[in-house]
């Protein structure tokens, strides 16, 4: 199972919020700090996120992840966050990312995200954020009428291949990975899932894995210490 150490950036700072929820922020520091830790622990990718970019659709860290790909060359980044025109994640990819994560643009210009999924094949996953079952979009401020799973069977006939499920219920609440959710996403779509959302303990990626989950992404339990990112990389194949 692939784990995907995250970065949130938001105001150029690392930090975690709970639920999405930009008024219940923990702030790290420097996110290059981050990226370097989590490299030396062994991480083969991290998942950097733009909230900034969430929450105005204005993308903003481009130049973060390019200093980042310039000091560690052979870590992949997978990120989202801001991405609302192919102008966007044209310049994310070529700043260094090596896939770009999408969601609400699926939802407000679905041709854009078809001619984006066609001109980066094999770069896209679908960001599917999910609140009571349903899609949520702009930073997990509106919640919209498609459910998360017939968005993720519409992306697997497009041709993309993975996704980012989260439950936001879980986000940043330390309370468990939602394991049977995830578990269904990835049956009921045919999509590689990396579960996202509320993974709090060794215990949490070992269910995962034993579910055939693809990918896990690690936050608020690896910033404060619930699990040993070193560790985590040892026990976990990372292809």
């Amino acid at each position: 199972m692939v784990l995907f150490p995250a970065i949130d950036i938001l105001d150029g700072r690392a930090v975690r919020l709970v639920q999405g929820d930009r008024n219940k922020v923990t702030d790290y520091g420097d996110p290059l700090v981050f990226a370097e830790k989590w490299a030396e622990a062994g991480a083969q990718w991290l998942h950097i996120v733009d909230l900034s970019g969430a929450f105005s659709g204005e993308s903003g860290i481009d130049s973060v992840i390019g200093e980042i790909k310039k000091r560690f060359p052979d870590l992949q980044i997978q990120s989202g966050g801001g991405l609302r025109k192919i102008t966007d994640v044209r310049r994310r990819l070529d700043a260094g990312a090596d896939r770009a994560v999408i969601g609400t643009m699926a939802i407000s210009d679905p041709d854009l995200f078809a001619l984006t999924v066609y001109e980066f094949p094999e770069k896209i996953v679908a960001g599917i954020d999910a609140r009571g079952g349903m899609l949520a979009v702009k930073g997990w401020t509106e919640t919209t009428e498609t459910s998360a799973v017939s968005f993720g069977k519409k992306c697997r006939r497009m041709g993309i291949s993975c996704a980012l499920f989260t439950d936001i219920s879980k986000d940043g609440a330390m309370a468990g990975a939602n394991v049977a959710e995830s578990m269904r996403m990835q049956k009921e779509t045919e999509l590689k899932i990396i579960a996202s959302g509320g993974v709090s303990s060794m215990a949490d990626l070992v269910n995962l894995e034993e579910a055939g989950i693809y990918g896990a992404v690690l936050g608020k339990a690896i910033y404060d210490g619930a699990v040993d990112l070193k560790e985590a990389v040892g026990r976990f194949p990372q292809d």
